[in-house]
Formats: structure tokens, sequence, C-alpha cells
């Protein structure tokens, strides 16, 4: 590796920090493995059922390595008892093909297999075709089996890795582009504010909500990563610190968004080339929203940081921006009001960006944060609790019953 140019190494390495590279290779190299060991258990010639099964087994993480192993052996074992019950009684025809999927997928909905429906249909209709059901229908079963057990076992002996760095990187990147939107929002308020443009900055706000929805799915596959993983020791609590960080920031735009619509209806309000604000509150204006958006920055990167030094220094700077926000906002709301008692026609969408802005400085506190991530770790603990109790009072049941049969 070192042998290589420096461009290749970094090419290779965010290769290597690819979602869809990592799964290529794992799913690749399991199901090769699969294929492998089928060839010298089962029956059939060319085993092809086993790497199927590891390719579809075998996920980025443990935890949904193991939901969907589980899922599909059903899935497969189902559909495979279904076409030996059907074959024993009638034959391959157009009607028994139709039957047996009409079958296959009614049953599927009950044993729980949840988005490997159809595959139960699939294996019953290869099965059904085939010339000697019986033992090609548990040929079938147990490369389906083989499959399983070498994703399972693939993914732990060669660990799958923890994406929480990548989930961090997508929160971080959404509190910079609305930094930069509330940046850009300020540079313009010191000049007329065309209905046009405030409304294409209404439009970046809107997109940057919908961006909310990618993050969540880096945000998922981070929390599975973390699940069921021998390498993390405190799994729970970086979930819930991630999850709840990601929530305070979905707020933080859905109100950065809706203080878009007050500028744009300020801006309908107002005569063509006159200013939203008079020169004073625009350069207050100014100034709490570039402080507002380094909060928001800040406030991600603390959320996002692993190491405590670091995080120390997140906290920091987080608690520095905010005061400087507060009091920014101190000063603008004692503009606003003398503005307001002047030209009260307007004091409604006046009220309205305070009212907003308040909001997104109270969600970025650190306090607010605190109690939040206590309440969800308490929520999480009551769950964990219930769970351990019900699998408790089984186990002292199947005692009980035990001790009577005694």
């Amino acid at each position: 590796m070192r042998l290589l140019p420096a461009a290749v190494r970094a090419v290779v390495g965010r290769a290597l920090k690819d979602p869809v590279v990592v799964q290529t290779v794992r799913a690749t190299v399991a199901a090769t493995i699969s294929y492998a060991v089928a060839v010298q258990l089962s029956s059939e010639p060319a085993p092809l059922t086993a790497p199927l099964t590891a390719l579809l087994v075998v996920q980025v993480t443990l935890y949904s390595t193991l939901t969907t192993g589980i899922r599909r052996v059903n899935s497969v074992v189902v559909g495979v008892l279904i076409a030996i019950g059907f074959s024993s009684v009638m034959g391959l025809s157009w009607w028994s093909l139709g039957l047996i999927i009409l079958a296959s997928l009614t049953v599927g909905q009950f044993v729980r297999v949840g988005e490997f429906v159809q595959e139960v249909a699939i294996s019953a209709m290869l099965i059904l075709g085939v010339t000697q059901v019986a033992s090609q229908a548990w040929d079938r079963v147990l490369e389906t089996l083989i499959g399983a057990v070498v994703g399972l076992l693939f993914n732990l002996v060669f660990a799958p890795p923890v994406w929480v760095d990548t989930a961090g990187e997508h929160i971080e990147e959404l509190a910079r582009r609305a930094r930069h939107l509330l940046l850009s929002i300020a540079e313009e308020l010191p000049g007329p504010v065309p209905v046009e443009r405030a409304a294409a900055r209404l439009h970046e706000a809107r997109r940057l909500d919908q961006a909310i929805a990618e993050v969540d799915a880096a945000l998922r596959q981070a929390e599975d990563s973390l699940r069921l993983n021998p390498r993390i020791s405190e799994g729970l609590l970086s979930r819930l610190v991630l999850r709840t960080g990601l929530d305070t920031l979905e707020i933080c735009v859905v109100v950065v968004r809706v203080l878009a619509r007050s500028l744009t209806d300020l801006a309908k309000r107002r005569r063509p080339g006159e200013p939203l604000f008079p020169p004073e509150v625009t350069v207050g204006l100014e100034d709490l929203l570039e402080h507002i958006g380094s909060a928001l920055v800040s406030f991600a990167v603390l959320v996002t940081t692993q190491v405590s030094r670091n995080a120390e220094e997140a906290e920091s700077r987080l608690t520095s921006e905010l005061a400087a926000a507060w009091r920014s906002r101190e000063n603008v709301a004692q503009l606003l009001l003398r503005r307001v008692q002047e030209h009260p026609e307007a004091w409604q969408l006046h009220g309205a960006l305070l009212a907003e802005i308040d909001r997104i400085l109270d969600e970025l506190d650190l306090d607010h944060r605190s109690r939040r991530l206590m309440e969800e770790l308490d929520r999480a603990a009551v769950a964990g609790h219930e769970r351990f109790s019900r699998y408790a009072g089984l186990r002292r049941l199947v005692r009980g019953e035990r001790l009577r049969k005694a």
C-alpha cells in the first residue's frame, strides 16, 4: 500500500469507506466461500442456492445480517415445504403453478418473513419444477442453510465496519448547509430584497429540509452497525447521542425554513427598492444569523465527536456561539420593538421572526440537550428492563413447569 502513489492511496482509502464498495467486496467473498462449502456437502452438481443465499444474507451490518438471514432461511424452508405438499398430489401445469404461487404468497404473509414473501413463492416454484422433488428439495434447504451460516460466520469473523463516522459526516454536512443558507440570507439583508430572491432562499430551505431523509438513512445504517457489534462497548449511548442530535438539527432546519417564509412575506410587503429592515436592524440581524449558523455547526461537531478532548472543545465553541447569539438576539429585539412602535404594520412578522430565532437557540441549548438525552436513556433503560422482565418470567415459568413435572 505504501508503494502506491499518494493519489492512488487516497482513491483507495475513499473507496474502502464507501458502503457500496464494502458491501460488494464482502458479498462477493462470502458467496464464493459458500459455494465452495456447498460443493463439498451437497449432492447437486451446481449448488448455486448457497452463494445466492449468502449474497443476499450478507448485509452491511451484523445486526441486519442476522435478521435478514433468519427471515431468508425461514422463507426458503416454507417454500420448499409447500412445494413438497403440492408435488405429492399434482404435477406441474399452468393452473398448479398459479395455485402454488397464490398459496406461497398467502402463507408468506403469516410466517413473518418480512420483505422475503416473494422468496417463498420462488423457492416453491423452483422445487416444483424439478424431477426428483424430495431429494432436490432437501438439497435446496441444505444449500440455503450453508449460505446463511457462511454469511453469518463471515460477519462474525470479519466484523463489518461501524458507520458512525459516515453518519457523523452527513450530520455535519447538514449543519454546514444550514449555516451557508443563513449566511446567504444575512448577506442579502443590507440591500433591497426582491420577492423572487427571498422565494429562492425559501426553496433552498425546503431542499435542505428534504435532505434530512438522506441523513436519517445514513444514521439508521450507523445504528444497525452498532447493534450486536463486539467491537462496540457503548453502542446504546452512541446511538442515542447521534439520534437526538439529528432530531435537534431537524427541528432547527424546519425552523430555518419557517424563518425564510417570514422573510419572504416581509419582502412582499415592501415597495420595490425598499430594504426589509432599517440599517441598524440589518446589522444586528446579520450578526445574529452568523452566530446561529456557527452554533449549528458547533452543535453538529459536538454530537458527532467521539474523543472527549475534542468534545470539550466543541462544547466550548457552542457555548460561546450561543452566548453571542443571545446577546445579538436581545439587541435585535430592542431595535425591532422601536421599529414596531413607529411602524406597527408588520409587527406580526417581526414577532414571528424573533420567535423562530428563540426556538433555534432553545433547541441548541446544552441544558435542553442534556435533559433530552437523559430522557432517551431512561426510556431505553425502561424498555430494556421490560424485555428482561418478560424473558425472566418465561424462564421462571419453564422452571416451574419442570419442577412440577419432576
